[in-house]
C-alpha cells in the first residue's frame, strides 16, 4: 500500500489518535465538500481497527495539524488519503496488539479484537485501545506492508452507514462557515468594481463620513474596499451606500468578440499528446486521409464559459490577533491557501492558521480561497475583532473563476470494415489550473482576486502550459479506444476575456462530449449500432463491461421515435480512474425544450467502500452535467459579467431531473478508483446523441437550449 500522502506524513500519529472511551480521531488533508469522503475514511479506519464506525471521529482539516495532502481535487481522495489511512490503521492495530500481548502476558496470536476491546482466547482478561494508548503517541512509522483485511474478512466496508454529519444536517445543528459567531464580531461585505480591469479613481468623503458616524467600519486598501458593521443587515446596506461613494476608472473593460473564433485565432502555445502526456516534438500536420479510408468526416464542438454556481455564496470567518491571523473557510486546499495568502500579506506561513469549515460545495475552484483572503484583509484592518465576510450572489456569479470556454476539432477516417484508421483531436482552451499554488514571482498570491486590488497589488501571472497525464484542458482528450494513427494536440490560448480555473472534470467534460458525440457520428457513417461500434474499438475488458451493463439495464437501443430519442456515451476519467457509461432518454417538445426522461449509469470504481456515497457521486455528476449541457453559459459584455443571478444564469430545476438507475460493478480487492467526476462528460454526449435520435439534428455547441435546437432545425 503506497500513497503520495505518506511521503509527506509517514507516521501513524500524523493520521490517527486514540482517546478516552475507545474513540478514534482520524486526520486527513482532504476536505469533505459533500462528496462523503469523511464517511469513506471512517469506514476504512473502522474496518482495519476492528472498532465500531460510530467511534470514529473525522477531524476538520487545519493547517499545522492535519497532513498536508495538497488539494481535494482530481478524484484523488480515495487513492491518496484512503490508502494512507488504511495503512495507518492497520499499522496501529498491529502495534496495539503487540502492546496488549505484553500487558496481558499472552501470545499475540491468541488475541482478538471487537469494537476496540482486545481479549485473549487463553485467559479471561481484556484490555481496550484506550487503556493502551490514551494520552500517548504511537511513535512509529506507517508500515506500507501492514496486513490489511481481504474482502472476505471485511464487515464494515460495503455496508450502509449513516454518513458523517448527516444527523446534524437533518436536525439543523450542522454548522457551516456562514453560521459561525464570536463575541464582538462584525459582518463584512466587499465593494466590487464593475469588472476585472477597473480601479479606484476617487471617493466621496462626505458619504464615507456619514457611514462612519453610523458605526460602519470602512476598509480601503488600494482598490480593495470593504465595509463592516456589528449588524449584518446594516453591513449589507452600508455596502450599497459605499458603492455609491466610489468612482472607478473603468479602463478598457472586457474584450468582446466572437469567443469561439478567438479560441481558434488568438496567440497560443501548442503541444502534441502521446498517451495523454504532452511532449516537445514537432506537431504533425493534419494531412490527407489514409489511402485505405473509405469515409472521412470532421466536426467542431464548442463549450462556453460555465460557472460553479454554488447555491450559497462563498463566506469566511477571520480573526487577527497580534502577529497571527486565523481563518475559517471552505477552501479545498488549506495549505496552498495558507502559503500564498501569507506571502501576499508578508507573513510567515505558520502565523496564518486556516481551518476548513463546510460551506458552499463545488467540485473545483470556486470563490472559497478568494473570500478567505478578502476576510484576512478585513480582519488585519480590524485587529482583535472577529469578522464574518460573505460574498453576495452577484459576487459569486461575477467574480468566481470559471470553467474555460473550449473548442474541439475532430477528424476521423473509416475503412471498409468500419474500423477507425485515423483519429485527430485538437482542443483549444484557456487554463483550467489557477488554484493559488505557491510559486515564483508571486504566482500563488496573484491567483487570489483580492491581491490584485490591494496596495501594493500582485498582478496575475499569465497561465503556463501544464504537463503530466490528462491534465487541465487535455483531460480525456486522448481516447481510451484502440485507434491507430492518432494526432492529439492541445492548445493553450492566450488573451481571453474571463478568469478561469478548475471546475469539475476540467477539460474532461468538453473533451468527452466531443469525443463521444463524434463516435456516434462515426458509427452512423459505418452503419453500425453505437454500442457495437464502441465495443469494437475497445480492448479494456472493464470498459466493455460498463458499456454492456449500461446498455442492458437501459434496454438499448430504447425508444427512438418522433420527438423521443436515446443516447449512450462512455468515458474512463483521466483514462485511469472510474469507468462510467451513461444512457439517457430524452423528449424534445414542440417548443424545442429538451426533457430528460430517464438515465442509467454503469460504473466500475474498483473496490467500493461506501456504495451509497458512490451512487450519490455518480448521480450528482449526471445532474450537474445535464445542467451544464442544457442551460448554463456565462454572459458578459465590455462592462463586465452580466450573468449575475439565477435568471441570467439558469440551472437545472427539479422538474427536469430524470429518474436514474445506477449499477455498480463489483470489484472486491481492486484498487480504489476516484469517481467524483466520472459521469460528467458521458452525460453531455449521451444527451446530444439522444437529441440526434429524437430530431435528426446534431447539436455541437453547448448549451443545448431551445434556441439552439430551433437554429439547427432552420439551418
Amino acid at each position: 500500500m503506497t500513497s503520495a500522502s505518506l511521503e509527506k506524513s509517514p507516521n501513524v500519529d500524523d493520521w490517527l489518535t486514540v482517546s478516552s472511551d475507545n474513540l478514534i480521531t482520524i486526520r486527513t488533508g482532504k476536505v469533505d465538500i459533500g462528496q462523503r469522503i469523511s464517511t469513506s475514511l471512517a469506514i476504512i479506519a473502522a474496518e482495519e481497527l476492528d472498532i465500531d464506525y460510530d467511534r470514529i471521529h473525522v477531524e476538520r482539516t487545519q493547517t499545522g495539524v492535519a497532513p498536508d495532502e495538497g488539494v481535494t481535487a482530481g478524484s484523488n481522495s480515495m487513492e491518496q488519503s484512503a490508502t494512507a489511512i488504511r495503512a495507518a490503521s492497520a499499522t496501529a492495530r498491529h502495534h496495539m496488539l503487540l502492546l496488549a500481548a505484553k500487558a496481558l502476558e499472552v501470545d499475540v496470536n491468541t488475541l482478538e479484537v471487537s469494537d476496540g476491546l482486545i481479549t485473549s482466547r487463553d485467559i479471561n482478561r481484556s484490555i481496550t485501545y484506550s487503556d493502551l494508548m490514551e494520552g500517548k503517541e504511537f511513535g512509529i512509522a506507517v508500515d506500507t506492508n501492514a496486513k490489511i483485511k481481504v474482502p472476505s474478512e471485511q464487515s464494515v466496508v460495503g455496508t450502509k452507514v449513516v454518513p458523517k454529519g448527516l444527523n446534524e444536517i437533518v436536525t439543523g445543528n450542522f454548522q457551516y462557515v456562514h453560521d459561525m459567531t464570536m463575541d464582538g464580531m462584525m459582518h463584512a461585505r466587499v465593494v466590487r468594481p464593475p469588472h476585472y480591469h477597473a480601479r479606484l479613481k476617487s471617493l466621496d468623503e462626505n458619504k464615507i463620513k456619514k457611514l462612519q458616524l453610523e458605526g460602519v467600519k470602512i476598509i480601503i486598501n488600494g482598490s480593495f474596499i470593504a465595509v463592516a458593521h456589528e449588524d449584518e443587515y446594516r453591513a449589507i446596506k452600508a455596502r450599497d451606500r459605499m458603492a455609491a461613494a466610489v468612482t472607478w476608472n473603468l479602463a478598457d473593460g472586457l474584450l468582446v468578440n466572437d469567443l469561439y473564433e478567438a479560441l481558434l485565432s488568438n496567440p497560443r502555445v501548442s503541444h502534441q499528446l502521446v498517451d495523454g502526456v504532452p511532449d516537445d516534438e514537432p506537431i504533425p500536420k493534419l494531412g490527407n486521409p489514409p489511402d485505405e479510408a473509405t469515409k472521412t468526416i470532421s466536426a467542431r464542438y464548442e463549450k462556453p464559459y460555465i460557472m460553479h454556481a454554488s447555491v450559497a455564496p462563498s463566506a469566511a470567518f477571520a480573526l487577527a490577533e497580534a502577529s497571527k491571523i486565523k481563518i475559517w473557510c471552505h477552501s479545498q486546499g488549506v495549505y496552498i491557501l495558507r502559503n500564498s495568502a501569507a506571502e501576499a500579506l508578508g507573513m510567515k506561513p505558520e502565523d496564518l492558521v486556516i481551518t476548513h469549515v463546510p460551506g458552499p460545495g463545488c467540485y473545483g475552484h470556486n470563490g472559497a480561497d478568494d473570500v478567505a483572503f478578502d476576510a484576512a484583509l478585513v480582519a488585519r484592518a480590524l485587529p482583535e475583532i472577529p469578522v464574518l465576510l460573505k460574498w453576495t450572489r452577484e459576487d459569486e456569479h461575477a467574480w468566481e473563476p470559471y470553467g474555460s470556454a473550449m473548442v474541439m476539432e475532430l477528424r476521423g477516417s473509416l475503412n471498409r470494415q468500419g474500423d477507425v484508421i485515423e483519429w485527430s483531436h485538437d482542443t483549444y482552451s484557456d487554463t483550467h489550473s489557477m488554484r493559488p499554488f505557491p510559486g515564483p514571482n508571486g504566482l500563488g498570491p496573484g491567483r487570489l482576486i483580492g491581491s490584485r486590488y490591494m496596495d501594493p497589488s500582485v498582478p496575475p501571472t499569465p497561465p503556463q502550459p501544464t504537463g503530466g497525464s490528462h491534465n487541465g484542458k487535455f483531460r480525456n482528450q486522448d481516447p481510451l479506444y484502440t485507434f491507430p494513427n492518432r494526432r492529439i494536440v492541445k492548445h493553450l490560448v492566450k488573451d481571453l476575456p474571463l478568469r478561469c480555473s478548475s471546475l469539475r472534470a476540467l477539460g474532461g467534460y468538453a473533451n468527452i462530449f466531443a469525443l463521444e458525440s463524434f463516435m456516434d457520428e462515426l458509427s452512423l457513417e459505418a452503419n453500425m449500432d453505437a454500442v457495437d461500434f464502441r465495443l469494437m474499438h475497445l480492448s479494456d475488458i472493464r470498459a466493455k463491461n460498463v458499456i454492456e451493463a449500461a446498455a442492458e439495464a437501459f434496454g438499448w437501443p430504447g425508444n427512438n421515435s418522433k420527438g423521443v430519442g436515446c443516447g449512450l456515451a462512455f468515458g474512463q476519467y483521466k483514462n485511469i480512474k472510474t469507468y462510467a457509461a451513461v444512457a439517457i432518454e430524452v423528449e424534445v417538445t414542440d417548443n424545442a425544450e429538451i426533457k430528460l426522461r430517464r438515465a442509467v449509469i454503469a460504473a466500475d470504481a474498483g473496490h467500493v467502500i461506501d456504495p451509497s456515497g458512490l451512487i450519490v457521486q455518480l448521480e450528482g455528476g449526471v445532474i450537474q452535467a445535464a445542467s451544464w449541457t442544457l442551460y448554463e453559459q456565462v454572459l458578459y459584455d465590455r462592462g463586465g459579467i452580466t450573468s449575475r443571478d439565477w435568471d441570467s444564469y439558469p440551472i437545472l430545476r427539479f422538474g427536469n431531473v430524470p429518474s436514474i438507475k445506477t449499477i455498480l460493478m463489483e470489484r472486491p480487492g481492486k484498487p480504489f478508483l476516484g469517481a467524483g467526476e466520472a459521469t460528467t462528460g458521458p452525460t453531455a454526449a449521451a444527451i446530444a446523441n439522444a437529441v440526434y435520435r429524437a430530431t435528426g439534428l446534431r447539436l455541437r455547441r453547448l448549451p443545448l437550449t431551445p434556441e439552439a435546437v430551433k437554429l439547427a432545425a432552420l439551418s
